[in-house]
Formats: structure tokens, C-alpha cells, sequence
């Protein structure tokens, strides 16, 4: 639900004339998110949503859903964000899309999700576009219809919305309700790496460590795949050990190869590449001294992540 907030934070400010008898609470509540909510910014939203101020009735729905001044309580993040967006409020009804989605203060039901977050998406919310076309992709709460999914995820991309570029370009990739294009996939990743996308980052890593519909080019892979590491991104982090662990790229290092895929291993969820991670790191550490694996160890504890999309 993170991008949802973020771009409520620069959509949900005007507080509406209807509460122009209210003018101290409506500057109050105006600061609201971007002080962080303190007590009286809070209080001031729920006089002014209770007396019926949209703007309000939104900014206290994001502001329940966050934590962000009160204890997180999605029943009331729900209960404001609904009056709001049975009104038409676009913001609103992308936030009550994501509760019905994740199931958070209502019960979880896929197709109410798609119900609002088409009609945020037709007041033209590119979150809301791009959720919309996730529906469709997976046949959540309505058919799966891939041409349906690249057309809500083309609208959402042109805003550039990040996470539509991405999936927009996996569409192209795929071939899944347009003509396979791997340039014009590969342009939509680079769209969505350049915002700082750690699964495009890790896409257009592949694309040059394989040569994908460009020369290989080890090097260029090798940097994409970091950008997506530092992002504490856990397919780029096992891309990259094993880069190091090989020498594709980057002089072969086995204490780099150690610390990044002992970082894909924390990162990762059980399965095939939670695996291969762990074994890939077993095996670089029977080749490594003690002090290196020490040092190794010593790095991953220092690492710290950037901030991604």
C-alpha cells in the first residue's frame, strides 16, 4: 500500500469551502501530513470530516491507515476513507481499494477492490490504474485479461508511475496482451530503474548479463544488478554474489560474493532462490579463510540499504 500514501500526501491538501466556519481547524488540518500528524492537526481533521469536509474525511482515512498521529487503526482508516469515496473522492477510493485488497478494517474481497480502484482509475489516479491493471493481470476480482492489464498499466506508465513501467515492460517481455517487443520492454525498465524501481534495476541487469536484444555486456549488468542490491532487492543481491563469486563483471572477490548472498539469504523467502542463495554462499565460504568469512560477515553487518520505490 506505500505508494498509495506517498502520492495522497501531494493529492489530499485543499481542505474545501464548506468549512469555512471552521477556518482554524482547516489550516490546522492542512498541516496534518506533513507535520506528521501531531494530536491537534488529528483532532482538527475529524471536526472538520464530521462535518462533512471530503478533503477532511480522506486525510483522516491516510492518516488512520498510516499510524501517523494516532495508533494505526484501519477499521477507522476504512470507515473515513468510504465516506470520502462514496462521494468521489479519488484518493479515497484508492485507499479503500488497497484495504479491500489486503483485507485491513474489512473483510478481504478482491472484486470490491477492482470496483474502486476502477473508479479512481477513471478520475485518472495512476496508483489506482496501476492496481487496476495488477487486477487484471492476476484475475483478481475480474477476469484475467492481459490487453486490458497493458492498457490500465500504458496509462498509469505515461504519468510515470513506476511500478506501471515495470509491469508494463514485463507485459512487453512477455508478450502478454501486446506483441512481444524486447527493446520496447526493455525502454519501459529503464523508465522505472531510472526512478530508482529495484525490480526493473534487477530486470535490465539480466537483460545485459545475458544479452537479451542487446550485446552482453557483463559490466552493465553488473551496475544494475548493485542498484537493485542496494535497495535490499534479494533476486539483484544473489545476481550480484554470484557475479562476484565468478568473476562476471567484476574482479572475482569471494568475500563480496559472501556478504551479498548472505544478504540474498535474509532477504529472500523460502524457495528456489532462498536456495540458490544458500548454497552459492556455502560454497564461496569452503573456498574462504576464516578471517575472510569473518570480514565477510563484518560487511554484512555494517551494509545498509538505500531507499527504493
Amino acid at each position: 500500500m506505500a505508494r498509495i500514501w506517498v502520492a495522497a500526501l501531494a493529492t489530499i491538501l485543499g481542505i474545501g469551502s464548506a468549512a469555512a466556519a471552521l477556518a482554524g481547524d482547516a489550516e490546522d488540518c492542512t498541516k496534518a501530513v506533513l507535520t506528521k500528524t501531531p494530536k491537534r492537526a488529528v483532532a482538527a481533521c475529524r471536526r472538520l470530516a464530521e462535518h462533512g469536509v471530503v478533503s477532511a474525511q480522506t486525510k483522516l482515512g491516510y492518516i488512520y491507515a498510516r499510524g501517523e498521529g494516532v495508533p494505526q487503526d484501519f477499521n477507522e482508516a476504512a470507515k473515513w476513507s468510504r465516506k470520502a469515496a462514496e462521494q468521489g473522492n479519488a484518493i479515497a477510493q484508492t485507499i479503500l481499494g488497497n484495504l479491500y485488497r489486503d483485507g485491513k478494517g474489512v473483510p478481504r474481497d478482491n472484486k470490491e477492490a477492482a470496483n474502486w480502484y476502477r473508479k479512481a482509475a477513471e478520475q485518472g489516479i495512476a496508483a489506482a490504474q496501476t492496481d487496476l491493471g495488477a487486477a487484471y493481470d492476476e484475475g483478481e476480482g475480474v477476469p484475467q485479461d492481459y490487453k486490458s492489464a497493458a492498457a490500465w498499466f500504458r496509462k498509469a506508465a505515461d504519468k510515470g508511475d513506476a511500478l506501471a513501467q515495470y509491469n508494463l515492460g514485463n507485459m512487453y517481455r512477455l508478450g502478454l496482451g501486446v506483441s512481444q517487443d524486447s527493446q520496447e520492454a526493455m525502454n519501459w525498465f529503464r523508465k522505472a530503474a531510472d526512478q530508482g524501481n529495484a525490480s526493473a534495476e534487477n530486470n535490465l541487469g539480466s537483460i545485459y548479463f545475458n544479452g537479451q536484444g542487446v550485446p552482453r555486456d557483463y559490466k552493465e549488468g553488473v551496475k544494475w544488478y548493485r542498484k537493485a542490491a542496494d535497495h535490499d532487492y534479494g533476486p539483484a543481491q544473489l545476481n550480484l554474489g554470484l557475479a562476484y563469486a565468478n568473476g562476471n563483471g567484476v574482479s572475482q572477490d569471494l568475500v563480496q560474493a559472501h556478504m551479498w548472498l548472505s544478504l540474498a539469504t535474509a532477504a529472500l523467502s523460502p524457495g528456489q532462490d532462498h536456495d540458490s542463495a544458500v548454497r552459492n554462499r556455502d560454497l564461496a565460504a569452503s573456498n574462504m579463510t576464516s578471517a575472510q568469512i569473518e570480514e565477510s560477515q563484518r560487511l554484512a553487518r555494517e551494509w545498509k540499504p538505500t531507499l527504493s520505490q
